[in-house]
């Protein structure tokens, strides 16, 4: 009998001893449970809180006009752009938007089409573009928006000859070979001098080169005349080369410079936008009293001597708000490039153009 109950009791003892050995268990399991759920619970607010932070900040970014942390800007070597030079040797971009944290990228080209590619690609933001290139991006389908005027300039494009020609008028060269770059500002300026006495460019041998080809063909002979323009028609006059026969203003060209930007841009950055534009007219108020150190850098940029850069200015009307002629002049060069079939159908021109930018008080504060 006693053997049955101390084996009794030893039984109970295990059980008991079990039992408190499962139910600590079980209290060490829960207890490290809930501490790996506190854990994964509190990095999971953490990563809640950051996200939330940066979406009030991108939202504060957006609020105050702008997203982007760099702006890339694309220039080419044209007299039209002389403020955009004046700012980017003055820095004056770069200081104004330091304090946003927005640093400048400059694309440097040497013409407008492949402006338009770095343009359509996003490698640039900004670009300042003759009217041919301007619509025919649009034409094909980019999102780009006319943000401002750079120049107008009708007597920076012309027709030469040369020096010792005895060529005077459109009808003079019936039958003779005239050279631009096809679809061009140029191109567009010879069929208005050759429509203005009766001429089609039928009547003519239409040659096509590139800018740079310009006074090797004329001092050649290769060709009886060439439209051409700023800083080219300075240089081929100054040396010697080539005579005016005409120019813009004589014929109802109107010389239209823009700038543009990407649609998706100047949505998410109105401020950034807006900070260019005023430094663009910062630069173009002071085009009058430039210092030499500015002007020697900006002669270089375009190849010429500082007394080519002044005689050149005269011809530019930097108005950075686009006007209605403006509209009239973009439309004109849609009509042409429709007329020559560069680009399939016409389009309103008016519908691209933002003005709001340039007729932000920051920007008009330089323009009165």
């Amino acid at each position: 009998m006693k053997k049955k109950l101390v084996s009794t009791i030893v039984t109970l003892a295990f059980a008991a001893t079990t039992l408190m050995g499962c139910s600590t268990a079980s209290a060490e399991t829960t207890e490290t449970a809930s501490t790996e759920i506190s854990k994964t619970d509190l990095a999971e607010e953490k990563e809640a809180a950051s996200s939330e932070e940066s979406t009030v900040e991108a939202s504060e970014d957006s609020a105050a006009g702008y997203t982007a942390t760099e702006v890339h800007i694309a220039i080419q070597p044209s007299a039209a752009f002389i403020p955009l030079y004046v700012a980017r040797e003055k820095g004056y971009i770069e200081e104004a938007l330091a304090e946003y944290g927005v640093e400048v990228v400059w694309n440097d080209f040497e013409s407008g089409p492949p402006m338009n590619e770095s343009l359509a690609s996003g490698d640039s933001d900004f670009g300042v573009i003759g009217d041919v290139p301007t619509v025919s991006a649009i034409a094909a389908g980019q999102e780009n928006e006319v943000v401002a005027i750079a120049a107008q300039a009708a007597d920076s494009y012309a027709v030469l000859v040369a020096a010792d020609s005895d060529i005077e008028t459109a009808s003079d060269l019936k039958g003779k070979k005239i050279a631009t770059v096809i679809g061009s500002t140029g191109h567009n300026l010879t069929q208005k001098f050759l429509n203005e006495e009766g001429l089609t460019i039928d009547d003519i041998e239409l040659v096509n080169i590139s800018a740079g080809d310009a006074a090797t063909v004329l001092a050649n002979g290769d060709v009886d005349a060439v439209a051409i323009w700023e800083p080219t028609v300075t240089r081929l006059v100054d040396n010697g080369t080539a005579k005016i026969i005409a120019e813009g203003s004589d014929v109802g060209l109107a010389g239209t410079n823009t700038i543009v930007a990407r649609k998706a841009f100047t949505q998410d950055n109105p401020l950034i936008v807006e900070i260019v534009l005023e430094q663009y007219a910062r630069a173009a108020a002071e085009l009058d009293d430039l210092d030499e150190e500015t002007l020697q850098k900006v002669a270089e940029d375009l190849s010429l001597e500082p007394e080519q850069v002044v005689a050149i200015l005269p011809k530019y009307v930097y108005s950075v708000i686009p006007q209605q002629e403006d509209i009239d002049a973009l439309n004109d060069t849609i009509s042409f490039l429709v007329g020559i079939d560069a680009i399939s159908e016409s389009y309103d021109i008016a519908d691209y153009v933002n003005s709001s930018y340039a007729e932000s008080e920051r920007v008009q504060a330089y323009l009165k």
